[in-house]
């Protein structure tokens, strides 16, 4: 057996231990719950210590924390992996290493060092060449700048930044740079914003993601002549951390400028890992020619907290120790033994295969994206391009047609900006969708310039951590294929269902491009001179009552308030829809909804005051009907004694008198029919409510707002022309319900209607009893809250 520091035995049980702690989901929920709440609120350092077990629970319980309960979402940690492990074990490795005599240390870091760079060199076909590993990307390209000033400007070291001040140094960037690089480079390095020049890309000629090669050759001749020194020049190879398109630099036109001016070219992209594939693209390999490049290997490979890496050539040791580039501390060249680890667990072939993996995930994806209608790709390189940008588009023009995907042009034609905005919106709802239905994939959503809103893939940052393999490009392939049809359906009846609403009385459009769906509607509330503050509440009141009912309907539709920020208010938003929605069926029902609403609202809110100036009126003729009933009688028979004689003698007929008060009609009627007939009167039924067109019979399991078959194959090319006729007719109907909602609110008011509330005292009473009014106001009161 082989011989094993006991120490590093000890580290590396107690590390797979730690990770099993941490990666293991089986917690009990309740008891750490409990256990941590207090825990998670920073306090004092405890007088007792603590063992590892313990630490590491807490640690586990911050990681996980809340938001796994409050999310609907599990939080997904990376796929760390043994490959992983080996990366985690070289930060341990170092805090031990770091402790070695200084001799043993020295040889022990100059071994890590020179293998971890020789084999990247090799791997990335960068002969001779120097490395800096840092933990901030950015900080390689930094020391670079100091390490370029350094060497164009002999002084500096003892001049300072007066031999800047007298000539001034210029850094090119390409203006698809990632946001805020020209700015920290200046603030790191002490340099005046004025340093930096922002070089746009192409905008007549070549692609519009590359750096424009001929205005950048004039700003440098621009900035020579003005006693400036061109100084450094920053190229891309696939955007990697900004939301580009994955498109290269011409790197060998700029090389040739850069040799012209005596500048320095420094290169940076996630296309720099195709160097380690068999087949390169000729733009990406003239990267190894440049000065400088950096690389982040961490998220090619899937590696856990290892460094990124810079390497550049460079011929004098002094200026890279004086840059810091280089260092006399071997504790700081510790920085690449996890890389050193892991690259050794991987091997060379390991490697090449991640990153092949990816390349072939991308044209998997870009294969499959050519054979689909209404999707644009945008790659720089079919053959080898590992990031691929797609989007939805659909010829204004020809959208009752079927245009196949288009070359890399078409999806650069300039559209006018609400039609944009429109697809900037679903493209949104597209990449959200996809992310969320195959999370493995890793795709997001990116904004460009020219573009817009996209989707991008880009295996390369995202396969090694997710652990993406082909199923799942076949599997988001397909969530594409059924989410293509809803958009291109949503997408012709947009017009349509605003054309139907702006026609529709009580209806009013509101126009939201930021919404993923077909449209947005709003009951519009007839003011009856109510304050502002009253009106808004009411139309709150029904619009939410919309919403209701129309959920509760059983549609395929979905309803709801909208966006949670900086959506309309009191509006009814609708989502996607397909291709079989009748939008006149939906719009009608919508504004008979809204009407039903209002009225009912209407009639609650005046029914107390209605009510009650009945009660006064039926008390006032009833007063009244008493006292000419006084001068019909006579003053004998008022008389105890002798109007019983009196009629006994001469008995008086007469008829009762009473009111009854028809809640419906909102009139006070006499019971004089009812006391003859015997039986209450229902007196005039309305006509029963015309049917409207829409109110058509259904087929067995056919939804509301839905188009039968046969209909449907003749609308299979939508367009709002085609309803014109119907529409016509729509108009001059009153809209109503759809029909299972329609009969039942027929059968309701035929009923109300049929219903009265007698408010009457006995003809016999002399007075009107005090203590009848409020009974039959509240008899009343419960005929309205039915209503």
């Amino acid at each position: 057996s082989k011989m094993v520091d006991p120490t590093l035995a000890e580290m590396g049980k107690n590390l797979n231990e730690a990770m099993k702690m941490l990666e293991d989901n089986q917690r009990k929920e309740e008891e750490n719950e409990k256990r941590y709440t207090r825990k998670d609120i920073p306090g004092p350092l405890q007088g007792s210590g603590q063992d590892m077990v313990s630490i590491l629970q807490l640690v586990q319980n911050l990681m996980h924390g809340e938001e796994e309960e409050e999310s609907s979402q599990a939080y997904r940690l990376q796929n760390v992996g043994e490959q992983g492990h080996m990366a985690l074990l070289g930060h341990s490795l170092a805090a031990y290493i770091s402790v070695l005599d200084r001799e043993r240390l020295r040889k022990l870091t100059t071994r890590i060092l020179s293998d971890t760079t020789l084999w990247l060199c090799r791997l990335f076909r960068y002969e001779n060449g120097s490395a800096y590993y840092h933990e901030d990307d950015r900080e390689g390209l930094l020391k670079i700048c100091r390490l370029v000033i350094h060497t164009r400007y002999e002084d500096y070291l003892v001049e300072g930044f007066n031999v800047l001040y007298t000539k001034q140094p210029v850094i090119y960037i390409s203006s698809a740079s990632r946001m805020g690089l020209g700015q920290a480079l200046c603030n790191q390095l002490g340099l005046p914003l004025s340093c930096m020049c922002r070089v746009p890309c192409n905008t007549m000629f070549g692609s519009q993601h590359q750096m424009d090669v001929a205005l950048l050759d004039r700003l440098i001749k621009d900035d020579a002549e003005s006693g400036k020194l061109p100084l450094l020049l920053v190229a891309n190879a696939g955007k990697c951390w900004t939301p580009g398109a994955g498109h290269t630099d011409k790197l060998g036109r700029l090389k040739e400028l850069c040799e012209q001016y005596n500048m320095w070219l420094h290169v940076e992209g996630v296309n720099l890992a195709t160097l380690a594939l068999g087949y390169v693209s000729s733009s990406v390999l003239a990267a190894t020619k440049c000065d400088s490049m950096t690389l982040t290997l961490g998220s090619w490979l899937g590696l856990p907290a290892v460094p990124a890496v810079t390497l550049y050539r460079h011929e004098d040791p002094s200026l890279s120790l004086a840059a810091g580039l280089t260092t006399s501390q071997p504790v700081e060249k510790l920085r690449a033994l996890p890389l050193w680890l892991s690259l050794q667990y991987l091997g060379h072939d390991g490697i090449v295969e991640r990153i092949k993996h990816a390349s072939q995930l991308s044209q998997r994806l870009l294969e499959n994206l050519k054979n689909l209608d209404f999707i644009k790709t945008s790659v720089e390189d079919e053959l080898s391009s590992p990031v691929v940008v797609f989007k939805f588009f659909q010829e204004y023009a020809n959208r009752d047609q079927t245009p196949h995907a288009a070359p890399t042009s078409a999806i650069q034609r300039p559209i006018i900006s609400n039609e944009r905005h429109v697809y900037d919106t679903f493209n949104q709802w597209l990449g959200e969708q996809l992310a969320q239905l195959v999370p493995a994939s890793g795709v997001d959503v990116v904004e460009l310039e020219d573009e817009g809103t996209c989707v991008r893939f880009s295996p390369l940052m995202t396969s090694a951590v997710l652990g993406t393999e082909i199923q799942d490009v076949d599997q988001l392939v397909d969530c594409l294929k059924m989410k293509i049809p809803i958009l291109t359906s949503t997408l012709q009846l947009r017009e349509e269902f605003e054309q139907e609403v702006k026609r529709t009385v009580g209806l009013v459009y509101i126009e939201d491009l930021s919404w993923p769906g077909l449209g947005v509607v709003r009951y519009s509330y007839h003011n009856d001179g109510k304050n502002d503050d009253k009106q808004e509440k009411e139309l709150e009141k029904i619009n939410t009552e919309l919403l209701k009912k129309l959920n509760d309907l059983e549609s395929d539709l979905s309803f709801s308030l909208g966006p949670e920020f900086g959506g309309e208010k009191n509006c009814v938003y609708i989502g996607m829809v397909t291709e079989d929605l009748d939008v006149s069926e939906l719009v009608e029902t919508i504004a008979a909804t809204g009407r039903e609403i209002e009225e009912n609202s209407r009639l609650l809110e005046n029914m107390t005051e209605v009510v009650r100036k009945g009660i006064q009126e039926a008390q006032l003729q009833l007063q009244k009907a008493n006292e000419e009933r006084l001068l019909e009688e006579g003053l004998l028979r008022q008389i105890p004694v002798v109007s019983s004689v009196l009629n006994w003698f001469s008995p008086f007929q007469a008829s009762p008198k009473g009111r009854t008060f028809n809640l419906t009609a909102g009139s006070l009627e006499s019971t004089e029919s009812t006391y003859v007939s015997k039986a209450q009167g229902t007196g005039t039924t309305p006509p029963p409510t015309p049917t409207s067109s829409l109110a058509k019979q259904r087929l067995p399991g056919q939804k509301i707002f839905k188009r039968s078959l046969r209909s449907s194959d003749a609308f299979s090319e939508t367009s709002s022309v085609s309803h014109c006729d119907d529409l016509e007719k729509m108009e001059q109907r009153p809209s109503v319900l759809s029909p299972g909602h329609e009969q039942g609110q027929t059968e309701k008011r035929s009923k109300e209607q049929q219903q009265a509330v007698t408010l009457v005292t006995a003809a016999e009473s002399d007075t009107v009893p005090s203590d009848k009014s409020p009974s039959a106001c509240v008899q009343a009161e419960e005929q309205g809250s039915q209503r």
